[in-house]
């Protein structure tokens, strides 16, 4: 694996800079209820800065921001997840339940593949600007493969370091894959994934999965809840058929290799809570906000 001072270096996002920040004083403060002039402070911005901040980046205010990633909104999400499930089996992945989601044709690698820890396999990489910070994409010559991102201690999560670090974990997903640094072929993808306008039927995005039989059918699950809307682990384990298996979906929701387009995001506790995230829960908070802004428009 190449050196971090070997990338190229990336304009990083910096609304989202800013975004994080906030989340994380809301996340340690949010019993005292801060006011936005507080948040604003804490941020080293004007109230006036975050509201035109949040209107940019997601297209809410800083208040519509903030209630949709709390306790009560995430338990509305809720409310009908096992028919959102059972309802896209019926309409399929392209139905009217994903106006506002991504279109995605999958296909699942066969399990020696998998077993072979990606011998073989070519992988191209490359870093680019997202909504959420910076990005690690990965695709094969059949389609996107992995998406990670570059996490410090603000956003937390299981990979928190630099452009090695994060490559490194996705390297240990298929360790004996050829990977070869290569933004020029990662960057439609990037392009297509975070660019909301650019989500159409007629252009799927085409996605690779790479896992157990148990992963993919967990994974191929999570692609079918729409944005705006929310599943248990529960949920996804009756889906499948393997109701007591609540804890192996967990784990399978924490191996997912594709985040934002598998939308491991959108499974939280039965209680609303968001729990855990292997990139974090500040970039979870973010996510959901922001897809919640893309609902509303």
């Amino acid at each position: 694996m190449p050196p971090e001072a070997d990338f190229p270096s990336v304009a990083p996002g910096s609304d989202y800079d800013t975004v994080r920040r906030i989340l994380a004083y809301i996340t340690q403060n949010w019993r005292a209820q801060p006011t936005i002039e507080a948040i604003a402070e804490a941020a080293g911005a004007t109230p006036t800065d975050v509201h035109h901040l949040f209107r940019r980046w997601c297209g809410l205010t800083p208040k519509a921001f903030l209630q949709a990633i709390t306790l009560d909104h995430a338990k509305g999400l809720l409310g009908a997840s096992a028919s959102v499930l059972d309802t896209a089996l019926e309409v399929g992945l392209s139905g009217p339940g994903r106006l506002h989601d991504l279109f995605v044709t999958h296909e699942a690698m066969s399990p020696g593949e998998w077993k072979a820890g990606g011998g073989g396999l070519a992988l191209s990489y490359g870093f680019h600007a997202s909504p959420f910070g910076e990005a690690l994409v990965v695709a094969t010559p059949r389609g996107l493969a992995g998406l990670g991102w570059v996490s410090d201690a603000v956003d937390g999560g299981k990979v928190v370091g630099g452009r090695a670090e994060a490559l490194a974990d996705m390297i240990r997903r298929w360790p004996h894959a050829d990977y070869r640094f290569d933004p020029q072929a990662t960057a439609p993808y990037a392009a297509r994934i975070f660019d909301p306008k650019a989500w159409a039927a007629e252009r799927p995005l085409r996605v690779v999965l790479i896992g157990t039989d148990f992963e993919v059918r967990v994974w191929e699950t999570l692609l079918r809840i729409p944005v705006g809307r929310a599943t248990t682990y529960g949920d996804v384990a009756c889906h499948i058929g393997k109701p007591t298996a609540s804890r192996a979906v967990g784990m399978a929701v924490g191996k997912n290799p594709i985040s934002f387009v598998v939308p491991c995001h959108r499974v939280i506790g039965k209680s609303g809570a968001l729990t855990g995230y292997h990139w974090g829960l500040t970039r979870k908070r973010a996510i959901l906000g922001w897809e919640a802004g893309q609902t509303a428009a």
